[in-house]
């Protein structure tokens, strides 16, 4: 069954890479998509076993000059049946050209995320990226930039402090979205207009295609990224 599959490899991660402790106070970032709903769940259910003890929290930020939307209601309501405290933020980011619209808008609402948490006494930051998206983004940095690294499932902050999680960095996408159908999640009523015309949407078509020729070029790569975490390089 894919929910005993996708719990048996969230918590495999959460115990593997250490990324719970007794007393966190933990922010989930809640976009509305598949993989920040699975995200909750699982942690939202995990706090109620005794050890470790922790709370969480769900923020939604609204990026208000992005013609995208959510429902908000849809997402109060999932975080009530979880009894989940849920927050909306909102922010916006100027168009200057030197970037793109997908990075201006993830630093400026990673920027809100961070303040809030910190202004609200949250010690960690949980975010959806599951391995693929892990994966996908090694394969990036090899390719574009010339670097051998990727996101660590646990990441101490430089200028905040925060250290952000990412617990379902072992589990794979086909298996949230398989999970997300069977419970006929509700997606945003409006996608952004941007997501399907990216470098990371290119990649990840890459890697699917490498992954249906090879299905041990999954385990390769991410041999290769905790080499990376490992060695600190």
């Amino acid at each position: 069954m894919v929910i005993k599959r996708i719990t048996k490899q969230f918590n495999k991660s959460c115990v593997g890479y250490n990324l719970l402790s007794d007393g966190d106070k933990i922010l989930v970032g809640l976009s509305g998509g598949k993989d920040s709903l699975m995200l909750l769940k699982l942690l939202a259910e995990r706090s109620r076993i005794y050890r470790p003890r922790f709370n969480v929290e769900a923020l939604h930020v609204v990026m208000d000059n992005v013609p995208y939307s959510s429902d908000i209601e849809y997402l109060e309501s999932f975080c009530s049946s979880l009894g989940v405290p849920f927050h909306i933020c909102h922010a916006s980011f100027v168009d200057n050209s030197l970037k793109s619209k997908c990075f201006l808008c993830s630093w400026h609402r990673r920027k809100v995320m961070f303040q809030f948490a910190e202004d609200n006494g949250f010690n960690k930051i949980a975010l959806g990226h599951h391995q693929d998206d892990i994966l996908a983004t090694l394969l990036m940095n090899m390719s574009f930039a010339g670097d051998v690294g990727t996101m660590s499932p646990l990441t101490t902050m430089d200028h905040y402090d925060l250290t952000i999680i990412r617990p379902l960095c072992l589990v794979r996408e086909d298996d949230i979205r398989e999970y997300a159908h069977i419970q006929m999640w509700k997606e945003q009523t409006r996608k952004c207009p941007f997501e399907d015309d990216t470098q990371r949407k290119h990649v990840g078509d890459i890697l699917r295609r490498l992954l249906n020729l090879n299905p041990e070029v999954r385990y390769n790569l991410w041999h290769s990224a905790e080499k990376v975490w490992k060695n600190g390089t």
